[in-house]
């Protein structure tokens, strides 16, 4: 207190010389002195001391007041004007601080200043100085030396609060004691922490350079969040750190669960970048019973911008297999994305000269490219290309555990579209590849261009007046289509010939119609339908007698093969309503049918006669010396078909049900409607013009929705005629109706259905769900919007938007005070069943039934958070055995992940064990353990 008051007073004495001091040369600098008084009485609150404490930087100087003063001095103060003008001396020593920014300082509880060079803060003290900045609990500072000490408090707990946290433009660093000196830009840490990169820095002794790296000792690093008790970490005995660039050590050794383990190395490099950068990719190890140990995925990475990249891999094994591939990913903003891998592998078996010895190359091309819709209105580009040779899934080891090892058919298209601005026109080009993995066909269709008119009306007047005249009511299109295909087998595919083998044409299809309205609730509906299609190659044969066989001659031309046909249909809809009586409750208030009859009529001329000249004929003499007359086309296996033979008049009919009923309900509205029967459709043709086989088949479908987001959807055929065996001893169909033959009216011939459903935990809580809200009060609409709130979810351990924290969902307390244990499970299972035809029965003089079924099961379950289980199976109902499944389990290991896969049952059977460390940076840091791939070794 004693000092504080001296220093009171000489500011005071000081500022009133100062301005008595008018015509002194060192006025102008005295009247630029600090008010320092001003400033530590003044502007304080309740929360902090001094908030505007500054030290000024080095132009400025700092000044110090001198407090020892000779008689000239004090005659020079008080009689400033009797001291001669040589003789007088300064008032005022300047020192100059070697300070390149202000320093500014404040806390929280309080502050104390001893003199002009000491500073000492408590509570939340807080030091800023250019782009560093410092807080602590106490924090001791000296102008003098340009020093500043830092450390925590402990509180009444003894645990220590308040750590030093020092932040500069390379990061943050938290440590338990910290020095740091303004002038050089060096400190001395201890026990730092700081997080570099994907990894957490921690412990130690630390050294920080004016260059601004560190240099640390008895350190360890780690990529586990936990960084105050890690699963794992480096133990660093010494290390030099360059912020946001890598981390460069000495003798270094791996700790795992606070147990050293005997992996050390000599010296260890991490880099870690907030920038792309090219890099080397480490290989995977692992042994395969057939081709020997391999080293896979190793390679290198190719940062070329940001805008694309490049990975180079390859694999290698012992027995002589290897393989190549190249990844990349590009993507530029508002323009496009996509992704492409292109994989080759030579894969060897056996031993050279054994007879078990083989050698196959197969190739992958995966691409996959969209376009944004803002790029271009007008042309969009997209491609989905998953081409692969018949074997390259079965010898690629990242196929063993995935959905593509059991694809019997894979396609890829690549399209591209451009439609003409403010025009009706626009055009399209495709390649599509389909390709039958099990006997190695490929189907190519490419180039394929398609030209077309959207619907115009070319009679309606620009400007109507009065009502609408019914040739304004026509309209019409156009669609132009050009193919190239060929289908052949993988072997031969390049060994085709493009004119003879390949197949190719063009087509031009112009539609016209018209809707009038007939007595008001009919629709009449008059078309014509004009298509043309374009060959360059033309088939004719003829009989040889010497060789007694058929001999066909192919020209190569242009052959223009048009046909049309008109129609003219009538539809309509009536209504019918049913109320049920009394006695069977008032729930049900009415029931609606709605029948929707439709009549057509159809005609075409005989498009086989030699005016058109499709198809010709010769003759021939058969083995019973009979002249038999053949009829055939010219235009064989052609791309778009030929017209058919005979004239055609026919008359069809079709019948179209809806079945609804209206039930009282609870909510708003007090009714809703339930359908019984969403549509129930029948069919059947008759053809006038035909000599032979004037009824069709009669053509039914049934659609019913039997629960939400599940339909029944049937289609049937029913054949209508009877069989007879030819004099060859091969069934054919008769002119002989079945109704005439006392069968019947027709004989089912194929149906089937396809259906999936997904159940899970959800699945049979929604009755709950709505029997509470029921309860509560809660509206109809509140309890559909909680029904359906979690449809949907992928049930893989991962929470969507709209469900809650998966910790917190755990830790809900149910209605009994016990904590809730929810475990997540998914049950998905796909079924298909289909009838046919299978073998001719000349008993019965009918075809035997055939049911071909197919069933594939997938399921997920999660027990606790971090575990998950899930597996795929198909079932094979020829054998009644599984054809194939594929098991995982997987584990959350906090900042390692552990998975397992295997295939247990199958001539594929085999497993593969995986553990890693989830962060990129450290994602070599793996072991793998592999089965044999096949020949049916037991591993279990």
């Amino acid at each position: 207190m004693r000092h504080s008051h001296l220093y009171i007073v000489t500011i005071v004495l000081l500022c009133a010389i100062s301005a008595l001091a008018s015509g002194s040369p060192n006025r102008q600098h005295a009247d630029n002195v600090p008010a320092i008084s001003d400033r530590i009485l003044g502007g304080t609150d309740s929360n902090k001391v001094d908030s505007t404490v500054a030290l000024e930087p080095a132009d400025l100087h700092r000044r110090t007041l001198v407090s020892d003063m000779d008689s000239d001095s004090v005659a020079e103060v008080f009689n400033p004007d009797e001291v001669p003008q040589s003789t007088r001396k300064s008032r005022i020593v300047r020192q100059k601080v070697d300070l390149d920014n202000v320093v500014n300082f404040a806390s929280k509880d309080s502050m104390i200043l001893i003199g002009r060079n000491s500073a000492y803060m408590y509570g939340d003290a807080e030091l800023t100085y250019g782009d560093m900045k410092l807080t602590a609990a106490e924090v001791s500072m000296d102008m003098a030396t340009n020093n500043v000490h830092a450390v925590g408090r402990p509180d009444s707990l003894g645990e220590l609060t308040g750590t030093p946290i020092f932040t500069d433009k390379s990061g943050e660093y938290e440590s338990q004691t910290m020095n740091y000196n303004f002038k050089s830009q060096r400190g001395f840490i201890t026990d730092v922490i700081t997080e570099q990169g994907e990894g957490y820095l921690t412990g130690g002794q630390t050294k920080k350079m004016e260059s601004g790296e560190y240099y640390l000792r008895n350190g360890r690093y780690s990529t586990c969040s936990d960084h105050e008790h890690p699963h794992f970490y480096f133990q660093l005995t010494k290390a030099k750190v360059t912020p946001k660039s890598n981390i460069v050590t000495g003798p270094a050794y791996m700790v795992l669960a606070g147990l050293p383990l005997p992996l050390a190395v000599p010296f260890g490099y991490f880099p870690f970048s907030e920038k792309y950068s090219s890099g080397i990719i480490f290989p995977t190890f692992g042994d395969d019973y057939n081709r020997g140990f391999y080293l896979s995925n190793g390679g290198y990475y190719f940062a070329i911008n940001d805008n694309i990249d490049l990975a180079l891999t390859g694999e290698l094994y012992t027995k002589g297999s290897w393989g190549l591939s190249a990844q990349s990913s590009y993507v530029k903003r508002y323009k496009y994305s996509g992704s492409f891998n292109i994989s080759y592998l030579n894969t060897i078996y056996g031993e050279k000269g054994s007879p078990d010895y083989s050698k196959q190359t197969n190739f992958q091309i995966l691409w996959n490219h969209s376009q944004d819709t803002k790029a271009n209105p007008n042309m969009n580009l997209s491609a989905s290309v998953n081409f692969t040779t018949s074997g390259y899934t079965r010898n690629d080891l990242n196929s063993y555990y995935s959905n593509s090892f059991t694809e019997n058919t894979k396609s890829s298209t690549v399209n591209m579209t451009y439609r003409i601005p403010n025009s009706k026109w626009s055009f399209s080009t495709t390649a599509n590849i389909a390709q039958r993995t099990q006997d190695s066909t490929l189907a190519v269709s490419f180039p394929n261009l398609t030209v077309t008119m959207s619907q115009v009306y070319p009679f309606k007047r620009k400007r109507a007046v009065g009502k609408e005249r019914w040739y304004e009511k026509i309209k019409l299109s156009y669609s132009g289509l050009f193919q190239n295909s060929l289908t052949a087998n993988q072997d031969e595919f390049f060994q085709k010939s493009l004119i003879k083998d390949w197949r190719n044409g063009m087509k031009h299809s112009i539609p016209i119609s018209a809707t009038f309205n007939m007595f008001k609730y009919i629709n009449v509906t008059p078309s014509l339908r004009i298509d043309d299609r374009m060959y360059t190659s033309k088939v004719k044969r003829q009989w040889d007698p010497n060789a007694s066989a058929e001999v066909m001659d192919t020209t190569y031309g242009f052959y223009n093969v048009w046909d049309f046909q008109a129609s003219v249909s009538l539809d309509t809809k009536l209504y019918g309503f049913y109320q049920p009586m009394k006695f069977l409750g008032d729930k049900v208030k009415m029931i609606r049918h709605v029948l929707t009859p439709s009549i057509s009529l159809s005609g075409a001329p005989d498009f086989a006669s030699p005016f058109f000249g499709y198809y010709d004929q010769y003759q021939y003499q058969n083995s019973a010396g009979e002249t038999v007359t053949k009829k055939y086309s010219m235009f064989p296996n052609a791309l778009f078909g030929v017209p058919g033979q005979g004239r055609s008049g026919i008359l069809s009919v079709s019948l179209a049900n809806n079945l609804e009923m209206k039930v009282k309900s609870n909510d708003s509205i007090g009714e809703k409607k339930i359908s019984l029967i969403e549509n129930l459709s029948i069919s059947q043709s008759y053809n006038f013009a035909a000599d032979s086989m004037n009824w069709s088949d009669i053509n039914t479908s049934l659609l019913l929705r039997l629960v939400k987001n599940f339909n029944l959807n049937l289609s049937a055929t029913w054949d209508v005629y009877t069989y007879q065996l030819n004099s060859a001893g091969n069934p054919v169909r008769v002119n002989i109706p079945r109704w005439k033959a006392g069968k019947g009216i027709g004989r089912l011939s194929s149906t089937g259905t396809s259906f999936s459903y997904t159940f899970n935990n959800n699945t049979f809580k929604k009755k709950d769900k709505k029997d509470r809200n029921k309860n509560s009060g809660d509206s109809d609409n509140e309890r559909d919007e909680n029904d359906y709130d979690d449809e949907g979810d992928n049930f893989s351990g991962r929470n969507t938007a709209r469900r809650r924290d998966e910790e917190d969902r755990q830790m809900e307390v149910g209605d009994g005070g016990y904590m809730k244990w929810e475990v997540p499970w998914s049950l998905t299972f796909n079924y298909s069943i289909n009838y046919g035809y299978g073998e001719f029965n000349k008993k019965k003089m009918e075809y035997d039934p055939r049911i071909t079924q197919n069933l594939s099961l997938s399921g997920n379950i999660q027990p606790t958070k971090n575990w998950n289980f899930g597996f795929s199976a198909s079932y094979n109902f020829d054998t009644h055995k599984l054809a194939y499944m594929n098991c995982n389990i997987s584990r959350d290991l906090h900042c390692f992940t552990m998975t397992a896969s295997f295939v247990p049952v199958g001539p594929y059977k085999s497993y593969n064990f995986h553990i890693s460390v989830k962060s990129s940076l450290l994602q070599d840091l793996k072991y793998d353990k592999r089965s044999s791939q096949s020949n049916g070794v037991d591993w279990y």
